[in-house]
């Protein structure tokens, strides 16, 4: 990844979702404010997510992240 994508992706940080929505709204609330959540930032690292064919989808890694 270059630098001007690595400086177009979102901190993780600055994620910020009402805990007050329904599971789907603060799903999508997540998406719309990452933007790729297979490719984003945390600090100065560049996180890229990558998953098994046989592992848990991001779908429902996103669901316990944000019932939790």
């Amino acid at each position: 990844m270059n630098s001007g994508a690595c400086n177009e992706l979102v901190d993780i940080r600055d994620i910020s979702v009402d805990k007050n929505l329904s599971k789907e709204e603060r799903i999508a609330e997540y998406v719309r404010q990452i933007k790729d959540p297979y490719n984003f930032k945390c600090g100065n690292f560049t996180v890229r997510a990558r998953f098994a064919d046989n592992g848990v989808t991001l779908e429902d890694c996103l669901q316990r992240l944000l019932t939790e």
